[in-house]
């Protein structure tokens, strides 16, 4: 089984993979961009604003999604793979900077997976009132400083681009106590294995 978490930057993404590592001892835990070398580097690019251009961003995003679909999730196929973000978040972001439309998108994103997209998608949402409160607990990134209205249409495209993208999407309320999201996703996996 290949399942994503996906969500908004402080949706709690990091400390639900946590908690399934700790569940799915045996799963492969992996993340986009980053999940390889040229991954890592890939990422500090676009995290730290060193690129002016959008559709460079998102062409470098669709590298990593390449190398990283060829080199760490076919061949891992045959185990529970959780990666943190996919095609799904890479679809909403250049969706929602109006890079291209949304037919052209999903033939880019099966283009750079070979069709290697994940079976079930858990998108942790959040409210409004509860992303400006996380927010002014911590310092933001390139991608957090666009703004909450910028993060608000993306967490509405994720769940578009999960549709577009033919995936069974789970949206999962992000604002619950950690342990309820965590059993949350947990029953949803346990069901469909």
């Amino acid at each position: 089984m290949y399942i994503a978490i996906e969500g908004i930057d402080t949706a709690g993404k990091s400390t639900q993979i946590e908690r399934l590592r700790d569940h799915f001892p045996n799963a492969l835990i992996t993340k986009e961009p980053g999940g390889t070398p040229a991954g890592v580097e890939i990422r500090n690019m676009v995290l730290h604003g060193n690129l002016t251009s959008k559709t460079a961003e998102m062409l470098l995003f669709l590298a990593d999604r390449a190398l990283h679909t060829q080199s760490v999730i076919v061949p891992n196929m045959n185990r529970m793979i959780i990666t943190d973000r996919s095609a799904v978040s890479g679809m909403a972001y250049a969706t929602v900077q109006n890079l291209c439309d949304e037919s052209t998108l999903v033939m880019l994103n099966r283009l750079a997976t070979a069709g290697t997209l994940p079976s079930h998608v858990f998108i942790l949402q959040l409210t409004p009132q509860e992303l400006t409160h996380r927010l002014s607990q911590k310092e933001h990134d390139a991608i957090e400083a666009r703004g909450i209205e910028y993060l608000l249409a993306i967490q509405d495209a994720l769940i578009n681009a999960a549709s577009a993208l033919g995936i069974q999407t789970h949206i999962i309320d992000a604002t619950q106590p950690i342990d309820t999201i965590t059993d949350e996703i947990i029953t949803h996996i346990q069901g469909a294995l």
